[in-house]
């Protein structure tokens, strides 16, 4: 999946805390979500891309250890990032 500059910087900006934050693990989580999204619909197309499949399974286990991460160091931060992102534990 290619995002545009300005589909990145979007995402930048509204997760993180300029456009040009991108080690932010709320612009992470952000990114990987998008992803996520793109690559589900896709599998859903494609029943028999494993290939894109295992690529999906890597990308929800670097979100997850984002996320443990985050309610580890901030409670606030990632009760927030886990509304705006609409994801549910």
């Amino acid at each position: 999946m290619h995002l545009s500059k300005e589909e990145k910087k979007d995402i930048f900006t509204k997760y993180g805390n300029s456009p040009e934050d991108t080690g932010s693990t709320e612009a992470q989580l952000a990114m990987f979500t998008k992803r996520i999204q793109h690559l589900t619909e896709h599998l859903k197309k494609n029943k028999k891309d494993t290939h894109t499949e295992r690529s999906l399974v890597l990308l929800v286990g670097k979100r997850k250890r984002l996320l443990k991460y985050l309610q580890n160091k901030n409670i606030e931060r990632y009760r927030k990032i886990i509304s705006e992102l609409g994801l549910r534990k």
